[in-house]
């Protein structure tokens, strides 16, 4: 331990002890002859468990914040590695952490908290941009400092780290339990971005409310459960912080830090205030445009508000789906209900359904599928089957649009073949594939869409006759037909198709492989026609780019990883069924995914 009074390296002279952890000592020191003061950090070797691995770690927390310059970042000056200690010489901070503030005043004022919230912010999205991106993985309020200015310094940079973009598996338990996100535990999370955004939602909430995230009761009530003074905008803005799945949350921190500047902005009453006087605007407006133009130009005005609110109901609808989905579905609904002939607010229905509510976690595993559920589905018919004055339903209104109708079958369709949880899958998508076949290429639905959707009705007609044999014996479906259908879909998604397309199509031709190996091969299709086909799968695979900032892409990373592996699959079917002529042994791959959940 460091003496007071003493000289540490000819020029540090040690003035008094200003805190103490659990492995080192900070002093305040002063450089004589710069006339500066210095915080000097000791990590004593005595005692210590395998020294060597935490110097490592605290080379590498020097050697990080060394490269940083940001004015709510502590610089690091020396670093004295001598024969029994550690000595880390850094900016001195004077203040007080915001966890001590929380001990000797409790929860803090809405407006204090948002201007340390907006500062952190900067500074983690300076920290996000480095190349690479560094990721805190600590932010609590104990390691932040608030100066007497009033500025908030962010220090201990221990569990900080360089995000190497593709890694996965990166964190064990590191961060602070209750901060913390959940992609931080267990060792099967890749920590990025979202993850000190979440910490800093939890830093909030503690701050807002008092009450330490990491202590009982452990289940996170909205802010405004424990004080009803609170913003319902700033609430709105912690829980989006804080959802479980990082896709859920703000996607940076320039994201929240425009709501955090605006938060008054997103208040429940004053989103009532705004659309009072929409609604008074839009009345004012009809009047004047009716006087004005009479009724022929006041029609013309009349459609073109209502698609005009039509937009502003789906804009809010999108912003409130991640933190508020009964008021999200009430304004698609308003949207729909306003101009039912358009296939845009259904779509986005059907994409709030695929996207915002359904990243379901299977069970001990944290992989995350995207699904149409059956409740969903449900809630999709009869929002189509909704009847307004004229009596006709939605999808009448709809379908008086041919071009519309056609793209919203299409997309449904898709739902229903790839990511509806009911039975039936296939069967239920052959109506939407069929409506989106018909007619020709569009704007709306080119030739290569036309041309899937047409793949993919014929694949889902098969499902009724698979496996049934007619009295003769012989098989109700040709195989043959079934492979070249099938492996259409593959061609064109992989030349044409999106990322999602063309992951679902090989998946799907993989699943197949599995499971009716044996029919191919009785149809004619050699072992060779379908490795070849399985391996173009493998070749657009190997050249498709998953773009980090895409919405879809942790979904699209996760079904990349359950292709891969249905690949061995396939090709152990394929051995057992070519090589040894055992038909029984292609039932080694009978737990694969089988691409429907109709008996087969």
């Amino acid at each position: 331990m460091l003496e007071i009074g003493s000289l540490v390296d000819g020029k540090y002279k040690i003035l008094n002890r200003i805190g103490q952890g659990g492995m080192s000592v900070v002093y305040l020191a002063m450089n004589e002859r710069a006339n500066k003061q210095w915080a000097v950090k000791e990590v004593k070797k005595d005692g210590v468990q395998d020294f060597e691995l935490v110097r490592q770690g605290l080379t590498a927390e020097t050697d990080l914040l060394k490269k940083l310059h940001h004015p709510n970042l502590p610089s690091i000056v020396d670093v004295i590695d001598g024969e029994g200690t550690f000595l880390i010489v850094m900016d001195y901070v004077e203040g007080k952490t915001l966890a001590r503030i929380l001990e000797e005043s409790g929860a803090q004022s809405q407006e204090e908290v948002t201007r340390w919230a907006e500062q952190l912010c900067d500074v983690l999205g300076y920290l996000h941009s480095r190349q690479p991106p560094v990721i805190y993985r600590d932010m609590k309020p104990s390691n932040i400092m608030l100066r007497p200015d009033g500025r908030v310094m962010l220090i201990d940079f221990g569990t900080a780290r360089e995000f190497k973009e593709g890694g996965s598996g990166d964190t064990i338990c590191l961060g602070t339990r209750g901060y913390a996100a959940p992609e931080q535990y267990g060792g099967r999370g890749q920590t990025d971005p979202r993850t000190d955004i979440y910490s800093l939602g939890a830093t909030m909430y503690h701050l807002l409310t008092g009450h330490n995230p990491g202590e009982a009761p452990y289940e996170l009530y909205p802010i405004r459960h424990w004080n009803r003074q609170l913003s319902s905008g700033l609430e709105s803005i912690v829980l989006k912080c804080m959802q479980k799945n990082p896709r859920d949350r703000y996607q940076s921190c320039s994201a929240l830090l425009y709501d955090l500047q605006h938060y008054r902005e997103l208040d429940t009453e004053y989103r009532s205030r705004q659309e009072r006087r929409w609604r008074m605007f839009l009345a004012a407006a009809f009047f004047a445009l009716f006087a004005a133009a009479g009724a022929a130009g006041f029609w013309t005005a009349h459609r073109r508000l209502t698609l005009n609110t039509c937009e502003r109901y789906l804009e809010e609808a999108d912003y409130l789906s991640g933190t508020d989905p009964e008021q999200a579905m009430e304004y698609y609904e308003n949207a729909i209900r306003l101009n039912p002939s358009s296939r845009t607010g259904y779509e986005a229905v059907l994409h709030f359904f695929l996207w915002q509510e359904n990243q379901v976690i299977k069970e001990s595993e944290d992989i995350h599928f995207c699904v149409f559920s059956q409740e969903e589905e449900k809630e999709m018919r009869r929002i189509l089957g909704i009847s307004g004055d004229s009596g006709k339903s939605n999808e009448e209104y709809l379908r008086e649009q041919e071009e519309e109708y056609r793209k919203f079958a299409y997309e449904l369709g898709l739902a229903y073949f790839y990511s509806f949880e009911g039975t039936g899958n296939k069967a239920a998508s052959r109506k939407w594939l069929k409506i989106a076949s018909q007619g020709k290429p569009s704007e709306l639905l080119p030739g290569t869409k036309l041309a899937r959707a047409k793949s993919l009705y014929q694949i889902a007609c098969y499902y009724d006759s698979l496996g049934i044999r007619n009295q003769a014996g012989d098989s109700m479906v040709s195989y043959w037909d079934y492979w070249k259908d099938l492996t259409g879909v593959t061609d064109q998604a992989s030349v044409d198709g999106t990322a999602v397309d063309l992951l679902l199509a090989c998946r799907e031709l993989t699943a197949q492989i599995t499971a009716k190996a044996a029919d191919f091969k009785q149809a004619g299709i050699t072992q060779e026609q379908m490795e070849d086909q399985m391996g173009i799968c493998r070749k657009a695979l190997d050249g498709l780019e998953i773009l980090r900032e895409s919405p879809s892409a942790e979904y699209e990373t996760e079904l990349k990883t359950e292709v891969t592996g249905n690949f061995a699959l396939a090709e152990k079917t394929l051995r057992a069924v070519f090589n040894t002529g055992n038909l029984a042994e292609k039932q080694q791959g009978g737990e694969a995914y089988a691409g429907d959940t109709e008996a087969g």
